[in-house]
């Protein structure tokens, strides 16, 4: 079977780079361009299932690009989901008049953008590359501090073993104490996302606990979290 076809456009390099590692995980084939202009040429010879499509961009911009695509009958159907920048006033009005099917702004957020692309493509995995790891953290809630241990880690995310009672989509506060790093992470904002009860395991492979994702992570902070998560990948490759 086909994979899915994706399609990013944006004259920035950058922020495909961007856009194509938040589908990383997914079974998807992801293809780019760079103005509007390419885009059409592209889709008309090989339609994808789903464009990302820039608002602002040289030669075409996403605008004059989807009124293009929304007035071919052949076409008409394929979801965009156009990309604007925060603070523009119009953009979105501008953007919808254009016919696109949805929108997301920029800075891109990971988990808005692969929300927004899994509302027309299953085949987008919205999880990150986790890497097995083993250090304590503190998790408070409801007035009180409980301690679990980290099973496994991400930039966006962790997964706690503990046997305490949680909900999924509960706020939490993480502290995390990186060995790699020599860091302790205080007063790290978090969403549990998924609940490993007893007797109702998502994940057989991990004893009872639950999945946190990070939120309002800071660049300095996300990139700690990075350098982590690849100390802990090329630890595990020297072991092997």
């Amino acid at each position: 079977m086909a994979k899915p076809k994706i399609l990013l456009v944006d004259d920035t390099k950058l922020v495909l780079e961007l856009e194509k590692s938040f589908l990383k995980l997914s079974h998807v084939e992801v293809l780019t361009a760079l103005n509007g202009a390419l885009a059409l040429e592209m889709i008309r010879k090989d339609p994808p299932d789903l464009i990302f499509l820039d608002m602002n961009m040289p030669v075409m911009d996403g605008c004059e690009c989807c009124q293009e695509l929304k007035a071919d009958p052949f076409l008409s159907s394929i979801p965009v989901i156009m990309v604007t920048t925060a603070g523009r006033e119009g953009d979105r009005e501008r953007a919808g008049q254009a016919g696109c099917d949805d929108f997301i702004t920029k800075p891109i957020d990971r988990r808005e953008f692969l929300e927004k692309a899994r509302r027309y493509t299953d085949a987008v995995d919205r999880r990150e590359e986790r890497v097995p790891c083993q250090f304590p953290a503190l998790f408070a809630f409801a007035g009180s501090s409980v301690g679990g241990n980290v099973m496994d880690i991400s930039d966006g995310g962790v997964f706690v073993a503990s046997h305490e009672p949680v909900r999924e989509e509960q706020l939490i506060k993480l502290a995390l104490y990186l060995p790699e790093s020599k860091m302790v992470l205080r007063e790290l904002s978090a969403r549990i996302a998924w609940v490993n009860e007893d007797g109702n395991r998502v994940n057989p492979g991990l004893p009872p606990g639950f999945g946190v994702e990070f939120l309002d992570v800071d660049e300095e902070l996300r990139e700690t979290l990075k350098i982590v998560v690849d100390e802990t990948l090329g630890e595990a490759g020297e072991r092997h």
